[in-house]
């Protein structure tokens, strides 16, 4: 015997709110459909969802709670609906509620910059409360960007003086000797990524101005050996391909006043073969350490192109299968 059919409808303000929900083309709408068994209509002003009970109540409380973010100026995207979808299966969309509420920082043109997903929310937070925090996750969930943006937040707001960023210099066999060019062209290649989301938050002028003045410094982590670094936001990148050595050393840098956030993806390791990587030993040795913050980011938490997330899931599954 099946379900109970329900019948729900959501009253709009005005025909606008039925556009930004559904997308364009009625993009939206046809991913909801994919994903629930309810039938949804748009007639002037009125959605009405029709269904067996358990897929009405999530399709509902999915477009109440977009239909929130559309009153409050929030653009919808095709990533962000897929998300709310995902979370409204669980009937946890309503969570979503409190990502756009606050804005973590402003780029340079005047763009806010706010979490988008749980795991970026809860990753954020805890880098306020930790002084050592690890991000670990695939491509595109924002660990370095975020990083980044905080290490600019507490360098404005003075809580720290400088802002120090580094990457072990492995990267796909290759290696900075069979670079052109001085040591610092030698580099930049491998702290490309880092650059780029400095001169997202704080443009190319005012970054070049900081780079100058000592008030960020951008080195290959073979730099930071000797160094006791007080009064700094310091981001290691790519912790994957550090050795355990490496780690170890990286850690015991921390001086006074200062934050880290080590930010890396355990499936792509670049190290030569027989080589451990320094980030899974700390995982495996750190993770019982309190004031020690562990951040894992699922594909759930990729905010590039939607096809990002499937290609990773794509991955993970012939991995599985192989193993």
């Amino acid at each position: 015997m099946s379900e109970q059919q329900q019948n729900i409808k959501i009253s709009l303000q005005n025909a606008g709110e039925g556009l930004a929900l559904f997308g364009p083309q009625d993009a939206f709408l046809k991913l909801v459909e994919e994903h629930f068994k309810a039938g949804v209509v748009l007639r002037e002003s009125e959605i009405t969802i029709r269904g067996e009970a358990y897929e009405v109540e999530r399709a509902q409380q999915l477009f109440e709670v977009l239909l929130q973010l559309v009153r409050n100026g929030y653009i919808l995207t095709e990533r962000d609906v897929l998300y709310a979808i995902d979370l409204a299966k669980e009937l946890r969309a309503d969570q979503l509620l409190d990502l756009y509420k606050g804005e973590i920082a402003v780029t340079y043109r005047g763009k806010p910059l706010r979490v988008k997903t749980i795991g970026q929310k809860h990753y954020v937070t805890t880098i306020r409360k930790r002084d050592i925090v690890f991000g670990v996750g695939p491509a595109g969930t924002g660990k370095t960007y975020l990083a980044v943006v905080m290490a600019i937040t507490a360098l404005k707001e003075g809580a720290v003086k400088r802002i120090v960023l580094t990457r072990p210099a492995v990267e796909a066999g290759e290696s900075l000797g069979f670079l052109p060019g001085d040591l610092q062209e030698k580099v930049d290649p491998y702290l490309r990524p880092l650059y780029d989301a400095l001169y997202d938050v704080m443009g190319p002028e005012q970054t070049a101005k900081a780079l100058e003045r000592g008030l960020i410094e951008i080195a290959p982590l073979a730099y930071m050996r000797g160094r006791t670094l007080d009064d700094s936001f310091i981001i290691l990148d790519e912790a994957q391909n550090t050795t355990p050595e490496q780690m170890k050393m990286f850690l015991t840098r921390l001086g006074f006043g200062s934050k880290m956030v080590i930010t890396g993806d355990v499936t792509q390791i670049d190290l030569p073969k027989g080589k451990k990587s320094g980030l899974v030993e700390a995982r495996r040795i750190l993770e019982s350490v309190e004031e020690i913050g562990f951040v894992y980011f699922a594909d759930s938490d990729v905010v590039r192109h939607s096809l990002v997330q499937k290609i990773i899931v794509a991955y993970d599954r012939a991995a599985e299968n192989q193993g």
